[in-house]
């Protein structure tokens, strides 16, 4: 099972993807995803009810559940123990397994079950990435108890989804909701294949949207406690009226009725990429953004929490050329509101490359609108930006900035410092010395760290081969780490 650390900054939660896995032989295979034309074939109908009631859950279970799939995987036999933590670290499953194997690392091949659903005529299937990673074959079961080989159309680590293709005629399909019309506290119905057991569907409420856990760049979670296990990642969220409005992806292992889904829209705006293309190109802006808390709120005379504050610019990007500064806080892009820091990076991914599109800015008191020129994001180009501009001080840690609110639910005590580390880059100094993902840094060098532009400051100070030491809180212990700067 993949691990995940961090609700909204947390981490004395643990997160974990909802893939079941076995020691197993067997096959597996794949299929692919959305189209955006209207269904010809045999689409799964949403059901129709008269406003004034709801529709009976049983009605909308005949409805949909011939378009909800199982995928299983299967692995070649490796001379590694597996490792679930992925992108995401090493997680607790990671020890897990190595105790099961006591150090005998396993030569059986590998098989791991997850969902899917099927989303056109033309055998696509949306996934999760995590459940089809690394797989040599994929095989998709549906309701009618057939099978098919399916292949790895386009995944896409930093949204986790993929996009699977069958080849076969006349399967039922499910009709894509509105993720943006979601309320909560509406009712949600999950549909998957918790710990092997098929066709398996559960009810509760939308719980919450726009979380974030720590997953990636990308997060805006709708999270429901309709009732997720392992083996349900991939597998679609319904609304009542049997409309796909997420895609099952992650749990609180430690936790009940707390899952967490990737809203449709997303997936909407990325599959014809991934099926087109088999990655997902994405728009870039080039600044460092900062949570705006309540006492930054007011440090700025804003009237309420909004926006995402800028706390680097990186050089020669496209803010840079526009006239973004270090200090702005960006109230709008495109002509839609930032609420929340992490709604911008998902606007900006999904802005068209090298068009022109307002945003709105507040510097010093005043509103300013510019306009910024979209350029392609190069993961390996911003990186490297990210380090000049102070954003990793080339240690290859990425961190943010923790709200009032998280420093209390970890345990932080006023006035303590403490920032949240998004990434550590694969191979730095900082990663073999086991700093990790989800870690709370609280000082560096015996020098509190209270905000994200502290981080850079200290760090870059540090001359090269000098050692850095680290104060973490990670879980519910503390642990110092030291490395010399590189």
């Amino acid at each position: 099972m993949k691990k995940l650390s961090l609700v909204r900054g947390l981490t004395a939660l643990t997160i974990i993807s909802c893939t079941v896995t076995l020691t197993w032989f067997g096959s597996a295979h794949a299929v692919e995803l959305f189209h955006q034309s209207q269904p010809q074939n045999v689409p799964v109908q949403p059901v129709a009810v008269a406003t004034s009631s709801l529709p009976e859950i049983r009605d909308v279970v005949k409805q949909v559940k011939d378009c909800v799939v199982n995928i299983s995987i299967r692995k070649k036999a490796t001379h590694q123990i597996p490792r679930f933590g992925g992108r995401f670290g090493r997680g607790p499953s990671d020890d897990f397994f190595e105790r099961f194997f006591q150090g005998q690392r396993p030569q059986q091949e590998r098989r791991s079950l997850g969902s899917g659903f099927v989303i056109n005529e033309q055998g696509n299937i949306l996934t999760n990435r995590h459940v089809i990673a690394g797989a040599d074959e994929v095989t998709v079961h549906t309701s009618q108890e057939k099978k098919y080989t399916a292949k790895v159309v386009g995944e896409d680590e930093k949204t986790d989804i993929a996009v699977l293709k069958v080849e076969a005629k006349n399967l039922p399909y499910c009709t894509l909701g509105n993720s943006d019309q979601v309320e909560v506290g509406q009712w949600a119905m999950a549909m998957g294949n918790p710990f092997g057991l098929d066709s398996t569907v559960t009810v509760g409420i939308v719980s919450a949207k726009g979380r974030v856990i720590g997953a990636g760049p990308y997060d805006d979670f709708i999270q429901t406690d309709a009732s997720i296990n392992p083996g349900n990642s991939g597998g679609p969220l319904f609304d009542l009226y049997g409309r796909v409005i997420g895609i099952n992806t992650a749990i609180v292992a430690s936790g009940q009725g707390i899952g967490f889904a990737i809203p449709i829209n997303m997936a909407k705006d990325l599959t014809p990429q991934l099926i087109k293309e088999g990655k997902v190109t994405r728009g870039w802006l080039g600044v460092g953004i900062q949570d705006m808390t309540e006492e930054l709120a007011k440090s700025f005379d804003l009237k309420e929490k909004q926006g995402g504050l800028v706390a680097s610019v990186f050089p020669n990007s496209p803010a840079s050329k526009a006239g973004v500064q270090a200090g702005d806080i960006i109230l709008k892009f495109n002509g839609k509101a930032i609420k929340e820091s992490h709604n911008l990076p998902a606007e900006v991914a999904r802005t068209k490359i090298g068009s022109t599109v307002p945003i709105e800015v507040l510097r010093n008191g005043q509103r300013k609108t510019l306009q910024v020129k979209i350029a392609q994001r190069d993961d390996q180009d911003v990186a490297a930006q990210a380090s000049a501009a102070g954003g990793n001080a080339g240690l290859g840690v990425e961190v943010r900035s923790l709200t009032p609110e998280e420093k209390r639910e970890l345990g932080l005590a006023q006035g303590q410092g403490g920032v949240y580390i998004n990434r550590v880059e694969p191979g730095s100094d900082a990663a073999r010395s086991d700093v990790r993902p989800g870690d709370i840094l609280i000082s560096v060098n015996g020098k509190a760290v209270k905000q994200a532009p502290d981080y850079g400051r200290l760090v870059a100070a540090i001359k090269k081969g000098q050692v850095v030491r680290f104060f973490l809180k990670r879980g519910q212990a503390t642990v110092f780490v030291a490395f010399q700067k590189g």
